[in-house]
């Protein structure tokens, strides 16, 4: 036994002493890394739609999977990163979090998946916070040292790559909540000076940061239990001891786009900004549910300056956004020299892509079989789960044609949030008694991701998945005390919806900003409420005729709005409401509540649950053609909602994505 021990200590000392050897890298020595990339992935873990229980293919990781296959055939020296916002977004996740929690020794199916894929890291997105700090301390595998978790407790299945979050701090212990920075030691293939191949081990530090703005967003959850940092602060702290620990290479899990505004500690889109702190080698963006890079991109965050929107770079560092679900995937090919001393990167020859699983014959690629059979006990629970019925419409509720009226998917939302909170109010909060109760909803699925990107519920029996399409967020019911000024500020927020129209012009005007996402269109939908937008005016200065009542609101006018606790609490900077304004924060969600008055109401018709409509554009006649894009075949639909204005202009709108172009007739 003796002799043998010697013999297993003088084999670790020979391979150590070659590792050593291996390591001591020549000049002139090259490697390529492929650096992949996934980001917003939101628990589509197959080609799915939970909502209209269909397969999906423009989505899930299991054609992702797919992506990365073929990445990893390409770079053979690669890592695999995620940028969160992994496990909530989908029915399945709700499931697993709140109909089924997960026991302790059961690893979320999002991470399962993750984790047979090979992930080597991952990044802390803010929807990871939507379902608590316990729950988030389970399904991590994390101890977190924070109020309402028990740190001492045994450290539950997670994921089998490390999760780093910088800038995200306990209260209770002042130190990060998760570990800030990991060191990867991958050994990658790489090319000597000679031509020969040389085993080489490549240090690759990744450090992670979400938005700070995830203390209004998720107030209820984090208030009290952890505080934020900026971004830049916490790289230019941590980077340097990443640096002094061997890292080769540094790469930013940034999960927030750009924006090139003066720096805040507290900005939402920070990555323009931490990409200027010294040190960083590659950057995974993420957040904004776009693609980068992208020549032919309009959006703002990627027409800044010092961002370069066709060789991905955002001053002069390699960066990559992979789009949402599954639909992307990031790559970042590094090409490697080494000096003698450390690896640089060669940036003329480092190529920076976002790879789509839909190829140019509008076909997808083929999903990857294994990961459905890993997942296929949640998928159909989840699927079973989202087919409770509820009670029945007898009308079709969608968003096709919300930004242009259509109310049928977002009045019964308004109105289950107005009941509740006036039932809330006559129980508990009497002194708000005389108040007038409104309601504020958004039509959260516009098309962003594609002409199936609407939310379509057929008449007929209503069931929980209809429920979750109606309202696609677990946000909790929050209600606002707000005067006369600030309803009207927030309805003129909202409007920014909408790009100004010049009456005059005679070529094609758009109708929709698209840097405005859909979920900040708050709009009423009240018989008591009534007001226009007049599209001829710039952002801020659109909204008139506001009545209640029949009467013009005062500006000192008192109102209680139903709302959720995102934009309550300072989600989307809409004036004034900055959590201060708060009077309910309700521990039930919008869904929930959603889902009750659906059971109450029994029956829904367009009649008393569809049609009424509070708001309305300015007359407006134009010389030329006033246009938007919804999914093809939908007209019939913004008839029967009244919209007698709305015209097909050109049935294939030629973006290649399945959307119509459509006009609308303002003078009607």
């Amino acid at each position: 036994m003796r002799y043998q021990f010697y013999i297993s200590l003088a084999g670790l000392m020979v391979a150590a002493s070659s590792a050593a050897a291996a390591d001591k890298i020549a000049a002139g020595t090259t490697a390529v890394v492929g650096v992949l990339e996934t980001t917003d992935v939101h628990s589509n873990l197959v080609g799915y739609d939970y909502f209209r229980l269909a397969p999906e293919p423009s989505l899930g990781l299991d054609r992702t999977a797919s992506l990365i296959a073929a990445a990893r055939e390409q770079y053979p020296n690669n890592l695999l990163i995620d940028n969160g916002d992994t496990i909530q977004g989908s029915a399945l996740a709700d499931y697993e979090a709140l109909v089924k929690p997960l026991a302790c020794d059961k690893v979320l199916s999002v991470y399962k998946v993750m984790n047979a894929l090979g992930f080597d890291g991952g990044g802390i997105g803010n929807h990871e916070f939507n379902y608590g700090l316990k729950y988030l301390s389970q399904v991590t595998g994390s101890r977190f040292d924070v109020a309402g978790v028990d740190a001492s407790r045994a450290r539950c299945a997670g994921p089998a790559f490390p999760q780093v979050l910088a800038n995200v701090y306990s209260v209770k212990s002042k130190k990060p909540l998760f570990s800030p920075w990991r060191i990867i030691d991958k050994q990658i293939t790489a090319t000597g000076a000679d031509g020969k191949p040389v085993t080489a081990t490549l240090k690759v530090g990744i450090i992670g940061f979400t938005p700070p703005t995830i203390m209004a967003w998720d107030k209820r959850w984090l208030e009290g239990k952890v505080y934020t940092e900026g971004l830049r602060e916490s790289a230019s702290r941590f980077i340097p001891e990443m640096r002094a620990q061997g890292a080769d290479l540094v790469i930013a899990i940034s999960h927030g786009g750009l924006d090139d505004s003066p720096y805040s500690p507290t900005m939402e889109n920070g990555s323009w900004h931490l990409s200027k702190v010294p040190g960083i080698d590659a950057m995974l963006i993420g957040h904004s549910h776009q693609i980068f890079p992208n020549a032919a991109s309009t959006v703002a965050q990627f027409n800044l300056p010092g961002v370069d929107k066709v060789k991905g770079l955002v001053n002069g560092v390699p960066t990559v956004m992979a789009n949402m679900w599954g639909k992307h995937l990031g790559v970042i090919g590094l090409h490697l020299t080494h000096d003698g001393q450390r690896w640089v990167i060669d940036k003329s020859r480092t190529v920076v892509e976002a790879r789509s699983a839909q190829q140019a014959d509008k076909s997808y690629v083929a999903a990857d079989p294994t990961i459905a059979a890993l997942v296929a006990a949640e998928h159909e629970a989840t699927i079973k789960y989202v087919q409770t019925p509820v009670g029945e419409t007898r009308f079709r509720m969608s968003s096709y044609f919300a930004d242009v009226g259509d109310v049928s998917a977002i009045a019964i939302v308004n109105e289950a949030q107005a009941n509740y909170v006036r039932a809330y109010v006559k129980a508990s909060l009497p002194k708000y008694a005389k108040l007038p109760v409104l309601s504020m909803a958004a039509p959260f699925k516009s098309g962003n991701a594609g002409p199936a990107d609407f939310t379509d519920v057929p008449a007929g029996s209503l069931a929980l998945n209809n429920a979750a399409d109606l309202y696609l967020y677990p946000n909790a019911l929050y209600a606002v005390k707000v005067t006369g000024a600030e309803l009207k500020a927030w309805m003129e927020r909202s409007a920014t919806r909408f790009n100004t129209i010049d009456p005059a012009k005679t070529e094609p005007q758009e109708l929709i900003n698209p840097a405005f996402p859909t979920y900040n269109f708050d709009a009423m939908s009240s018989k008591e409420v009534s007001y226009e937008i007049d599209l001829t005016q710039p952002p801020g200065k659109r909204i008139v005729k506001l009545h209640y009542r029949g009467k013009p609101v005062p500006p000192d006018a008192s109102f209680l709005v139903a709302t959720n606790n995102y934009r309550a609490s300072g989600g989307g900077n809409f004036p004034g409401l900055d959590g201060s304004k708060t009077v309910i924060a309700s521990p039930d969600t919008n869904r929930d509540v959603l889902i009750a008055h659906i059971k109450k109401t029994r029956t829904l018709t367009r009649a008393a649950h569809g049609q009424q409509r509070s708001w309305r554009f300015a007359k407006l006649k134009t010389a030329g053609p006033v246009v938007f894009r919804s999914a093809q075949g939908k007209l019939a639909l913004a008839h029967e909602a009244g919209l007698d204005g709305v015209s097909v202009l050109k049935e294939d709108d030629g973006s290649g994505k399945g959307f119509s172009l459509y006009q609308i007739d303002l003078s009607k």
